[in-house]
């Protein structure tokens, strides 16, 4: 690589979306207007002055595409078409109308490394129309699958297709055929949907596993023994991936490259790929989404491990080392993906004290903030009490593998509560009434047991509310440069209760001191001496009185501070 490829993006270089904050509304289970059970857009619509009133900038909305819903949207069938399940395209138009008055933007998700089997392409191309009989992978095989690749749901990568007499590649469920992006009319096909949405006026684009789109030539044999899936090497960050990347902002983008956001999630990405993606070797990505924070507490996708606050620290630091480097990177800790983060790095028992220190942690770093719909009320993760009231497909199919092995559901019950997707995707908890106010209707998901306590109307009413924590966050992020530009700095890496930063801005007349206490115990935080606490002011804290001068002070159980230092 030469010095030309390793420049790096200027990492304060000042843009919108490294300011706004980002709301993540999974429409299936975020409101239903119409009483079927299923969230839908128009059910969006009346919860725009919620947004607002929260003081979010941007919404993320996963897939409202036409779609079998086989993997709940991602899984389109059309691309320029609203599923019926959730509206039409007048309600769509009507929602990003609604959202630019009130200066919120919109981004829309957008799987382009695969579609629904029963989208128009893959029918053509699996009765092997001469046009597309090359939009997706197909391959013959004498004896077993064309190679030994694993799919990310589990099983192989690869479904016989008894039309048109070969197998086709999936790395997701076999209704989710993996487009061919060696064939330049795929490409195609994809650059004028990206640009066709995006004179709709949207603001941009989180593009679904986005780092997949390249495989290796010859889909050759994956090592065994790698870790992770089975072949992952030769379809994570493949060859032409940066080819690919730069022909999607020069072709897809166009002119709207310069004022739209593209987030992308990148599976298995690593801090120095992140560098590449976003300005190094490519700028098609704004921003990367990463998931090493998300497998601290698990090995493989369902069994548990121990996990140290201390490996979190390493985790982030070396992430915000790659921002400050030039990379940029969505702070979560709850996605449609992945269970509850109160649950996993919290304490229900606590609900507010963990929910608000999860939130000053996270918009403590460098990066912008992405809040899931639920998580600025304290929402957790659910029971399973049997199979029956699964609806993750990933889940199923764990299940599903385990019982054929010989496994009760006892057995794993305890991991798929821990871990299912499940958990992010019941109904939004909006009050105490039937279906938490979700739903008219029988929900498609059964509501969380806790609504009756948990919920949008009880938190705002209450004393110590979540969501008036997270407005208040949320200004403070808006109105203070040092919390979105300033330099990071752990303090204390070692500390296994305690998670300390500083941010500091050279043109600011203050820093930011940011402590957040990760357990029940009352730890004691003492600065370093070159720390200068002395005229230190409490900016925002989820407990009463905090300590004034946190030069040297006990912090309760998941309290968490802001200090403004000068």
């Amino acid at each position: 690589m030469d010095d030309a490829d390793t420049t790096p993006v200027v990492p304060d270089r000042r843009e919108w979306w490294k300011e706004a904050v980002v709301y993540q509304i999974y429409p299936r289970s975020f409101n239903d207007s119409d009483g079927d059970g299923i969230g839908d857009i128009p059910g969006v619509v009346e919860k725009v002055d919620y947004l607002d009133d929260l003081g979010v900038d941007c919404v993320w909305l996963t897939p409202v595409y036409e779609s079998p819903q086989v993997d709940n949207g991602y899984d389109v069938s059309d691309y320029r078409a609203i599923d019926p399940t959730y509206g039409s395209m007048d309600d769509w138009e009507r929602l990003l109308e609604e959202l630019h008055a009130r200066d919120i933007r919109l981004i829309m998700d957008l799987v382009v490394n695969h579609t629904s089997d029963q989208h128009v392409w893959f029918r053509r191309s699996r009765q092997g129309e001469a046009e597309y009989d090359d939009y997706y992978i197909w391959r013959e095989a004498e004896e077993g699958y064309p190679n030994n690749w694993e799919a990310h749901f589990g099983g192989p990568t690869w479904t016989y297709d008894e039309e048109r007499g070969e197998y086709y590649l999936h790395l997701f469920t076999p209704e989710q055929p993996d487009l061919n992006w060696e064939n330049p009319r795929v490409r195609e096909e994809i650059y004028d949907i990206v640009s066709w949405w995006l004179e709709r006026g949207i603001d941009g684009f989180r593009l679904d596993v986005i780092n997949l789109i390249s495989k290796a030539e010859g889909l050759p044999d994956g090592d065994p023994d790698r870790e992770g899936l089975t072949g992952s090497e030769h379809f994570v960050n493949g060859p032409r991936m940066h080819e690919y990347f730069a022909e999607l902002a020069r072709e897809g983008y166009g002119d709207r490259a310069g004022d739209i956001v593209a987030v992308g999630e990148c599976a298995h990405i690593d801090p120095e790929t992140a560098l590449d993606v976003t300005g190094r070797e490519s700028d098609a990505l704004d921003m990367t989404i990463f998931f090493e924070h998300m497998e601290l507490d698990r090995d493989d996708r369902w069994d548990e491990r121990e996990w140290a606050l201390t490996d979190l620290k390493a985790i982030m630091a070396r992430w915000q080392d790659a921002v400050a480097e030039g990379a940029w990177v969505p702070l979560y800790h709850t996605s449609h993906d992945q269970p509850r983060g109160l649950s996993r790095f919290g304490d229900p028992e606590y609900r507010y004290e963990s929910a608000t220190m999860l939130a000053t942690w996270l918009h403590g770093h460098r990066g912008t903030p992405f809040v899931y719909q639920g998580e600025e009320i304290g929402m957790s993760n659910v029971d399973f009490e049997t199979p029956a009231s699964l609806r993750d497909v990933w889940a199923r199919n764990y299940w599903e593998s385990e019982r054929d092995a010989g496994a009760e559901y006892a057995d794993v019950r305890a991991d798929i509560e821990r871990f299912s997707r499940d958990n992010a995707r019941t109904p939004m908890q909006w009050d105490g009434g039937d279906h938490a106010g979700f739903t008219d209707g029988e929900p498609w998901i059964p509501v969380g047991e806790d609504y009756e306590t948990v919920n949008v109307a009880a938190d705002r009413e209450s004393e110590r509310s979540v969501f008036e924590y997270y407005r208040e966050l949320i200004a403070l992020r808006e109105s203070d440069d040092v919390l979105v530009y300033g330099d990071f700095d752990l303090l204390v890496p070692d500390h296994e209760e305690i998670y300390a930063i500083h941010r500091t801005l050279a043109e600011a007349d203050h820093d930011l001191l940011i402590l957040c206490n990760f357990g029940d115990g009352t730890p004691t935080f003492e600065a370093p001496e070159s720390l200068d606490t002395d005229d230190a002011t409490v900016v925002l804290a989820n407990r009463e009185d905090p300590a004034a001068d946190p030069a040297a002070v006990e912090l309760r159980p998941y309290e968490a501070a802001i200090y403004r230092l000068f």
